[in-house]
């Protein structure tokens, strides 16, 4: 099979090799005693239509039930007996599979990994088993005050993006899907031109490369199917407000919201995560410093540019009491201004610059770390340089840089306000 070889700079130094069936291979040797193979699919809750919405994340369980070379559960029975761990994960723009093995066990692990997920049989008997489980997970997750806040801070900041749905999709959805829409579903999606496989540890690159090509030298390469054109919906025009009651709170939940450029747009992003980092993150933070420590508005209050491929939401969240809500909007809404007039100190750049260097030191230690960095921009980028040249991009923001993005992405008269109330 044809590849291509690229190379990065210093600290990560993967090799990327590309099959001819379509699958991109990342591999990395780093002096660690253990392997981790992480296998990304650019499929997530966003593709889904409202008729099949939690497909992408139900398939995740049931890509452990088994392929025409392994009984449902031996996956599982193979990992454990060499003392090895796995796991999944679906969001709404990606899905996920990983292992991490013991080096001398990757090439016998290794092909198992690629079977479930490429070659899950789906079966009818375990397909209907697995339906309650999800249906059990959907009906935790309602029951989870962190997730029913989350859902309505998207159902505000997505009109019509998907991103407005929950992965785990409703239950009246699941509850009517069955187990050959699933195999469609599966068949369409789960091939090689939607894969990328990360094999990052102590094996040589060769080797970890002609591992995983071994196991999907059978793949045959597909022509892409449709995907419905997304694009970022617009900004908010004016203050759209909405209220909720929620009676397992003891607090209120606050959240103002924008919508930004995501992952589409990814060098916009940059200066959107330096004013997160200056207004929420850390106890020296602006708005804990002040709403929390100084003045005891809130319990809690954070500041994040969240991106997804097709749009990002900046959001400022707190946890307060009732009769404090008006109070900490206002000062929320002052320090956006204050970003939008005066430029941030030489020393809040110097200590983002610092989390954010020392974040991306500390984050890339073990294989799993790597091979989740370089699977995430692989998937969903498409290129691995942001991944690098992150703390790069964030030490090169100057305070005209941050004012800009203020001024242009945060307006304080036009943005999403989000209450959630303690009540019966």
């Amino acid at each position: 099979m044809t590849s291509t070889l690229i190379k990065s700079p210093k600290l990560n130094a993967p090799t990327i090799h590309r099959l001819s069936n379509g699958l991109t291979i990342i591999a990395e040797q780093i002096p660690v005693d253990a392997v981790n193979l992480n296998v990304w699919l650019d499929v997530g809750s966003a593709i889904e239509s409202d008729a099949i919405n939690g497909m992408a994340h139900f398939l995740e369980h049931m890509v452990f039930k088994g392929t025409d070379h392994l009984k449902s559960g031996e996956f599982e029975q193979q990992i454990e007996r060499c003392g090895a761990v796995t796991n999944a994960a679906t969001s709404q723009d990606y899905t996920h599979y990983y292992i991490t093995t013991a080096p001398k066990d990757f090439a016998a692990l290794a092909p198992l990994q690629m079977d479930v997920v490429l070659n899950a049989r789906i079966p009818e008997d375990g397909f209907e088993r697995e339906r309650f489980v999800v249906l059990e997970e959907i009906r935790r997750s309602q029951d989870n005050p962190r997730r029913r806040t989350y859902q309505h801070m998207s159902e505000m900041a997505f009109e019509t993006l998907p991103y407005r749905r929950q992965v785990l999709g409703p239950a009246s959805v699941i509850e009517h899907l069955s187990a050959q829409q699933m195999r469609d579903f599966h068949s369409t999606w789960y091939q090689p031109r939607s894969m990328t496989a990360v094999a990052v540890g102590n094996l040589p690159v060769d080797q970890l490369i002609q591992i995983v090509e071994d196991s999907v030298s059978h793949a045959l390469p597909t022509a892409a199917p449709e995907r419905d054109r997304l694009f970022a919906e617009q900004p908010f025009t004016e203050i759209i407000r909405q209220e909720h009651v929620d009676p397992s709170l003891t607090q209120a939940r606050l959240m103002l919201l924008w919508r930004v450029p995501g992952l589409d747009n990814l060098k916009q992003t940059y200066a959107l995560d330096g004013i997160a980092s200056i207004l929420g993150h850390g106890r020296t933070a602006r708005l804990v410093k002040d709403l929390r420590e100084n003045r005891g508005l809130v319990s809690s209050v954070s500041a994040s540019n969240m991106n997804y491929r097709h749009q990002g939401i900046f959001c400022l969240s707190a946890q307060l009491p009732v009769e404090n809500i008006e109070a900490v909007e206002a000062a929320l809404l002052e320090h956006i201004q204050t970003l939008q007039t005066d430029f941030a100190t030489a020393v809040e750049l110097d200590r983002v610059r610092t989390q954010v260097a020392n974040h991306f030191t500390f984050g890339n230690e073990t294989p799993s770390d790597r091979s989740g960095l370089y699977g995430y921009y692989q998937a969903l980028v498409g290129d691995l340089e942001p991944a690098f040249n992150y703390p790069t991009y964030i030490q090169s923001l100057s305070a005209v840089d941050l004012q800009n993005a203020a001024q242009t992405y945060l307006p304080t008269q036009a943005y999403g306000c989000v209450v959630v109330k303690p009540g019966k």
